[in-house]
């Protein structure tokens, strides 16, 4: 199963790009998000390491460290589930000594990084910006 730390970082980079910085506090997101501040600093971290925000310490809040069109969902992704994390793992301890056992490892290992990457390349299409536009337009009365 896949965390929904992913689409928590989404949440908060979103509210990041629509916010003040000192509006970007860790309180204000948890609030919208649905969690406790301390899951919110603790993801924001991963966002700050991979250089797509910038938090200040204490009442400071948070910004984007390079503008939302800059920063695809790719980006976040990566951010959150590093390149040797695979979304999909293959079971290591098949039966070598089984015809089938031996060869489903490698079988399914490409198959699993082909629908990875097709993933990755959809994301690599999708910015922040384009999520806030998007929540920007539903926002909207008709």
């Amino acid at each position: 199963m896949v965390a929904t730390r992913f689409s928590v970082a989404l949440h908060i980079l979103i509210l990041i790009a629509r916010d003040t910085a000192d509006e970007a506090t860790s309180a204000r997101m948890a609030l919208s998000i649905g969690t406790n501040p301390v899951v919110v600093r603790r993801i924001a971290g991963h966002l700050a390491r991979a250089g797509l925000i910038v938090v200040q310490r204490g009442p400071g809040g948070a910004s984007l460290a390079r503008p939302a069109e800059q920063i695809t969902l790719r980006d976040v992704w990566r951010a959150i589930h590093p390149e040797r994390d695979r979304l999909i793992k293959v079971h290591p301890r098949t039966n070598r000594q089984d015809p089938v056992g031996k060869r489903m490892p490698e079988l399914l290992r490409a198959r699993f990084d082909a629908a990875e990457a097709a993933m990755l390349d959809d994301l690599q299409r999708s910015t922040v910006a384009g999520l806030v536009a998007e929540l920007q337009l539903e926002a909207q009365p008709a």
